[in-house]
């Protein structure tokens, strides 16, 4: 297995390359890569090739086409690409579903990471429904953290009462807004607190409007954390409040080591992860007084943390990989 990259460059790039082997196409624009691409798969003439989100999903159609080589080439959506650039304009919507409508058809599969993006793959390309097949985003079960590592979460934490928790990018797609309204009608609460782990171009704004709310003596802002085990097995509520998801890995994230689930029903992956709220609530989006009835209400209650460590097991890497394989075939 490679990964080939468009620049080899990022945090996580030093992992990677400690387990697989890492091809750099050097592209310092995206409008280099099919020729750089075709280069590599008319040189490497690779068995197969996964190419994973937009523009990358178009693109790597049309590098197969000019490279000569024919191998099976599957596309992977990871987002909803309507509601991602809804703001982006006439001209960029007609350029994404006419790239679709070519790329995805000259694929050999398409797949969504959860019913909802595959949904909008199919309205975007308008080509048919049965070429779009969804496979959710595979997680492997947490691994139990040191004691160190709790204890080390624990200080985090600090004194209060019931701990809260979100783990994301602080940017607006998240509404981080929206839980911090939520937040601060927990009136049965009053000791909570609510930690944010995550870094992003809100984190000014939401300290501000924490201390508009008056709780921002209990809202921990502890940045970007490689490894959020400790904290979700420290928490005693996981919050979701996006206006809209691919997937959402951080709800598996958290089913995996037991921690209860409030989220936003948004589209696309939090109901399907959370079987319609058979395994978390589920509440409206943008509406904060429903999301504070959930998390109290949560918080309240009993969740048996073996059922909610089984249902994150049904996303395991060896479920999607058996789906990967009988694409590939």
């Amino acid at each position: 297995m490679e990964f080939v990259l468009l620049q080899a460059r990022g945090e996580l790039l030093a992992k990677a390359e400690a387990l697989f082997s890492v091809h750099d196409l050097a592209c310092e624009r995206i409008r280099y890569l099919p020729l750089a691409l075709a280069r590599y798969l008319r040189h490497q003439r690779p068995d197969a090739l996964i190419a994973a989100m937009w523009p990358l999903t178009v693109i790597a159609p049309v590098a197969r086409l000019l490279s000569g080589h024919s191998c099976t080439l599957i596309v992977s959506e990871h987002a909803i690409l309507s509601a991602q650039y809804a703001g982006w304009g006439s001209i960029h919507r007609f350029l994404l579903r006419s790239s679709t409508a070519i790329g995805y058809r000259l694929a050999d599969a398409c797949i969504g990471v959860s019913r909802g993006v595959a949904d909008d793959m199919q309205k975007l390309s308008l080509q048919p429904a049965g070429l779009f097949t969804v496979v959710h985003n595979p997680m492997r079960s947490q691994r139990c953290p040191s004691t160190r590592q709790l204890a080390e979460a624990e200080a985090l934490w600090g004194q209060g009462g019931p701990r809260i928790l979100t783990v994301g990018s602080l940017k607006p797609v998240k509404n981080h807004a929206l839980l911090l309204h939520a937040f601060s009608r927990l009136v049965n609460h009053a000791s909570a607190r609510l930690m944010l782990l995550g870094q992003g171009q809100q984190e000014a704004s939401l300290r501000a409007l924490a201390s508009e709310l008056g709780v921002a003596g209990r809202v921990v802002f502890v940045g970007f954390q490689p490894d959020p085990t400790p904290f979700y097995h420290t928490a005693d509520l996981f919050v979701l409040s996006s206006d809209h998801e691919g997937f959402g890995n951080v709800i598996v994230e958290a089913l995996s080591c037991g921690t209860p689930i409030v989220s936003t029903a948004c589209p696309s992956g939090p109901a399907e992860i959370l079987n319609n709220g058979e395994y978390g609530f589920l509440v409206p989006v943008g509406d904060d007084a429903a999301l504070a009835d959930a998390m109290a209400a949560s918080l309240q209650g009993e969740h048996p943390r073996e059922r909610l460590i089984a249902r994150a097991g049904c996303f395991s890497p060896s479920v999607a990989a058996d789906k990967y394989l009988e694409l590939l075939s």
